[in-house]
């Protein structure tokens, strides 16, 4: 059972990223997915979360507008995009996948928003 997160990186205010997480021994297709990220010193927060069948979002209302969740149950993929990215999203961002039988975490990627 095993998440693999990627796409993160530095990038200058404004500017955009896309995050991808790739699941594998598990459910995909069954699984809420969700983005979650931990700033510097922070507690780590939920970003956006995605049904199972991709027909339901949600979004935290610091990125409501800039980012959006996706994925593809062919690809055992979630996706974030990240548009206009702010300073204050900077942190190691981690995908989450929950069914009844599962509740995994990826191990994280850094993305830095400076200029």
């Amino acid at each position: 059972v095993q998440l693999v997160e990627s796409g993160g990186g530095l990038v200058q205010p404004g500017g955009s990223l896309r995050l991808s997480c790739a699941g594998s021994g598990f459910a995909f297709s069954s699984a809420t997915m969700t983005w979650n990220r931990q700033a510097p010193g922070k507690e780590r927060e939920l970003v956006a979360r995605i049904s199972a069948p991709g027909d339901s979002t949600y979004y935290a209302d610091s990125v409501k507008g800039r980012f959006t969740i996706s994925r593809s149950n062919a690809r055992n993929t979630l996706y974030l995009q990240m548009d206009n990215l702010e300073p204050e999203d900077t942190g190691v961002y981690y995908c989450n996948a929950l069914t009844y039988l599962t509740n995994v975490w990826g191990k994280g990627t850094l993305v830095t928003v400076s200029s």
